[in-house]
């Protein structure tokens, strides 16, 4: 597996989905925040270069297959905890990532991919609905066994969702789809924010056993505000053209899977603004009110960025 060295308060951490678009930010904030880094990846990984940065700053990569039992359960002898940010069509392979935590016997918490809406407290239409129930088994699972665990709902990737609905990449646009009225609210975070925060929680004893939600206060608005805010920085005024409720409504019902699905999360973060209807409340909590020395970048400042340093357009699966 290779050595590293610890100092006292420093936990191992396991990250399944590193080379992925938020997996990644996970495995630079760890490494970054001075923990043992481990990244398990496939051995025929086109991320090769990003390994090799991994590797390069000081992660141990573990070549494998979740579907290799005895390789899972030697990774998680090695660890702490483990965080799993694999991709939607991944989710149920954590079964396998569970049950080689419950025979390894040591792990102080897991993390399972979620990084989106809290899914206890969301109805989707359909075709995200079924998505969900797979990350909900995956949850009741966790706690039937009696892992300790941390579930995160870091709502929206800030600069995926940006990205996605402003098109900023493109300096000729003039046109802008507001989904629904555009009025409801939506929670944006910076994937680097994201990465950090996850990191932080999964090793912190407070949060133990709870869910905790990325929603720091001056980072839910509506597209509306959001297209405002960006005509502000750039000077120009987009047309924008409504696409109504019925419409996606329509679309996750005629479109194929896996077509469907995307269409269906736009209806619950934007039309339904599932990332900000509900109040924080009982045992779960907020994670910007956790670390008062951090701050989550707002909005404002994410846009910023893309003003100065535009990231390129993902084509990660959202959700």
């Amino acid at each position: 597996m290779g050595i590293i060295t610890m100092k006292q308060n420093e936990s191992k951490i396991l990250i399944f989905g590193g080379t992925g678009y938020i997996g990644s930010h996970m495995v630079k904030a760890s490494i970054n925040l001075g923990h043992p880094t481990y990244v398990f990846t496939r051995p025929d990984s086109d991320k090769k270069d990003l390994l090799e940065e991994f590797r390069s700053t000081g992660a141990i990569i573990i070549e494998g297959r979740v579907d290799e039992h005895d390789k899972l359960v030697d990774a998680a002898r090695e660890v702490d905890v483990v965080i799993s940010a694999l991709a939607y069509p991944q989710v149920l392979d954590q079964l396998k990532i569970l049950e080689a935590i419950k025979i390894a016997g040591n792990i102080k918490r897991f993390l399972p991919s979620e990084f989106g809406v809290e899914e206890d407290r969301v109805s989707a239409l359909p075709p995200f609905e079924a998505l969900l129930d797979k990350r909900r088994r995956i949850r009741r699972a966790i706690e039937e066994a009696k892992i300790p665990y941390t579930f995160i709902s870091s709502n929206c990737c800030g600069s995926y969702f940006i990205n996605y609905l402003l098109n900023p990449s493109h300096p000729n646009k003039q046109e802008i789809t507001v989904y629904g009225s555009g009025q409801a609210k939506a929670v944006f975070n910076y994937e680097q924010d994201i990465g950090v925060y996850t990191i932080k929680v999964a090793t912190d004893p407070r949060t133990r056993n709870r869910i905790v939600i990325f929603r720091p206060p001056g980072n839910a608005v509506s597209q509306l505000e959001l297209i405002s805010l960006w005509e502000k920085k750039t000077g120009k005024i987009f047309k924008k053209t409504h696409v109504s409720e019925e419409e996606i409504v329509t679309l996750s019902q005629t479109l194929p899977g896996p077509q469907n699905i995307p269409v269906s999360i736009l209806h619950s973060l934007f039309v339904k603004g599932a990332t900000a209807d509900f109040e924080i409340g009982g045992d779960d909590v907020e994670a910007s009110s956790l670390y008062p020395d951090l701050k989550f970048s707002t909005v404002d400042e994410q846009l910023d960025v893309f003003l100065t340093n535009p990231p390129k357009p993902a084509s990660a699966a959202f959700g």
